[in-house]
């Protein structure tokens, strides 16, 4: 079995991303967004290399995933903290020029930036927005996807929430993000993923800062059981996490 629909646990106090632990939730969104602007120039570059590219079949899978709406002319689905646009590529991809109508959106402006530029001539959209504020009508999109950013929010609840007013009726949810595999695998990845990524990933950026927080801000976001939890107190249905490569990465899906 793939999928795991664990029970429902207690939902502890709201977690969210922290650069420092002493911040509060506006000074935690700030130096998130100033750490990923700073390293926008080489940031694909560094996901690949650091992923080992396997990060592509990620994109891939979860568009997949989707194809019954990203085919259907009459969808719109959001891309949420977008980044340069993988995620998003990977959906016009599995939608098509008549598919759905596709936004990306990103509150660092230097990652939107790159995405505009890699989606030259592509019939996309790109808005610079916050997550935890959108400015999208209510039941605007029939799909909304993060793709490794969601891990960053500072306040993973009202993300949700937010995420849930801006979802149609039946609209679904897809939340990609890193995990932490079990065994001896998992040893071995969380040696590889605390101490050599964050080496490699400063000397070829030329900044510490984000590859210092990556393991951080994965050790930190809801193991799958509690952001579960979360998706249903936020007023999603049917959720359920699907590990991806031995549990290095997972979607949370779930259905408004």
């Amino acid at each position: 079995m793939d999928e795991v629909k664990p029970a429902t646990p207690a939902v502890p106090s709201t977690p969210g991303a922290r650069v420092s632990p002493a911040q509060d939730q506006a000074a935690a969104a700030n130096a998130v967004r100033q750490m990923f602007s700073s390293i926008a120039p080489r940031y694909d570059l560094l996901n690949h290399v650091l992923s080992l590219n396997v990060d592509r079949y990620w994109w891939w899978r979860t568009a997949r995933r989707f194809r019954h709406i990203l085919r259907r002319a009459d969808a719109s689905v959001l891309d949420l903290c977008c980044g340069t646009g993988d995620m998003t590529f990977a959906l016009y991809r599995q939608g098509g020029s008549s598919g759905a109508s596709i936004v990306g959106a990103d509150f660092a402006h230097p990652m939107l930036c790159r995405a505009t530029q890699k989606g030259a001539g592509f019939p996309l959209q790109w808005v610079e927005a916050d997550a935890l504020q959108m400015p999208f009508a209510d039941a605007r999109f029939n799909l909304v996807t993060s793709a490794f950013g969601f891990r960053n929010l500072a306040n993973y609840d009202a993300g949700l929430s937010e995420i849930h007013r801006v979802l149609a009726p039946q609209g679904e949810v897809a939340i990609l993000d890193f995990g932490e595999p079990r065994g001896l695998l998992g040893k071995l990845y969380r040696f590889y993923f605390r101490r050599v990524l964050p080496a490699i990933g400063s000397m070829l950026s030329g900044t510490r800062g984000p590859y210092a927080y990556l393991p951080a801000s994965v050790a930190r976001f809801p193991q799958p059981p509690e952001m579960l939890s979360r998706m249903r107190a936020a007023g999603f249905r049917e959720v359920n996490y699907t590990p991806y490569t031995f549990g290095v990465a997972g979607v949370f899906w779930g259905r408004k």
